[in-house]
């Protein structure tokens, strides 16, 4: 694997095929959303009602982690001897009602449920957490009062607004279609850059945009690509392969060998590599490696199936 190999524009969507893949999640949604429609008889799919759910140490990955990866999830920590808890709790069900499957509520008795709390690092209770796509994103801890929790997530929701299906009042033109976005020009400068092959420009132009822009998934998708190419770029991948098969624990050598598996295409065998890693580090060693699977997560649409897996590995291996 010479650095030739990765001086192409298909270096970052090709082996790896992120477009290709985003594009193909992107037709099965439009597909699964005309099917509902077509069941409604042409009308839009009724929302669902709001959710609340009871989570234990053992459904967190699928109730919490898989659940966050199409909604987002709101963490109610507590405990029965809780009296904060109590005056705050009311409050997150009554707007979990109110948001009518716009997000779930996940509540969590720290007593019943230990390593939830002891995974996330919860210093007090009430503790609220939002979390979406397998991370938490923001939250708080205290009993605030209910406007104070309703503008946090009024805040949360606008946030994630651009990942989340249209509401039914969403903005139309006059043709009836939602407007659509002007691609951003340090988008397009990147695009232009991996083609002429200038990774550092490229690198640049998506960093311009994530600085205005934290959560723009094509920005996060396209710099977790530079990223790769250029930790392998100087590689011999065969013999990173063999060493890392010859040291399961070297975590420098595992993380070099998921990323050519990335790049070769082997993206699942990447993601698993990684999970059993962290299975079988702790400390530092753990978390670094933790921390270099979420990176080669951004290289991938959130929606992918192998990254929804794969965090779902993730979790088991960590709780």
């Amino acid at each position: 694997m010479s650095p030739a190999d990765f001086t192409r524009p298909a270096s970052l969507q090709g082996a790896v095929d992120l477009g290709a893949r985003k594009q193909a999640l992107e037709a099965q949604a439009r597909r699964e959303a005309a099917a509902q429609q077509a069941a409604a008889g042409g009308a839009p799919a009724a929302p669902a009602a709001g959710t609340v759910i009871d989570v234990t140490d053992e459904t967190f990955a699928t109730d919490v982690i898989e659940r966050s990866m199409r909604t987002p999830v709101i963490l109610d920590l507590w405990a029965t001897w809780c009296e904060p808890c109590k005056q705050l709790s009311p409050i997150l069900e009554k707007l979990a009602a109110e948001a009518a499957g716009r997000w779930v509520l996940a509540k969590v008795d720290v007593d019943a449920s230990p390593q939830i709390s002891g995974a996330l690092q919860v210093q007090s209770i009430p503790t609220v957490l939002a979390v979406f796509q397998g991370q938490a994103v923001t939250g708080f801890q205290g009993a605030l009062p209910e406007a104070q929790v309703r503008q946090w997530l009024d805040q949360l929701m606008q946030a994630l607004a651009q990942y989340l299906p249209p509401t039914p009042d969403a903005p139309q033109d006059e043709q009836g279609a939602e407007p659509q976005p002007q691609t951003d020009p340090d988008l397009l400068a990147a695009e232009k850059a991996i083609e002429e092959g200038d990774l550092d420009a490229a690198a640049a132009a998506y960093e311009r945009l994530l600085a205005r822009s934290p959560a723009d998934p094509d920005a996060k998708i396209g710099l977790a690509g530079v990223g790769l190419v250029r930790r392998t770029q100087d590689l011999d991948a065969g013999a990173v392969l063999r060493r890392a098969a010859e040291n399961p624990s070297d975590v420098e050598l595992q993380s070099q060998a998921a990323d050519i598996e990335m790049l070769s295409g082997q993206v699942d065998e990447a993601f698993e590599r990684l999970v059993q890693t962290v299975r079988r580090t702790s400390g530092d060693d753990r978390d670094r490696v933790r921390r270099h699977l979420l990176g080669l997560f951004d290289a991938l649409p959130a929606s992918d199936p192998s990254v929804a897996k794969a965090r779902r590995s993730l979790a088991s291996a960590l709780f």
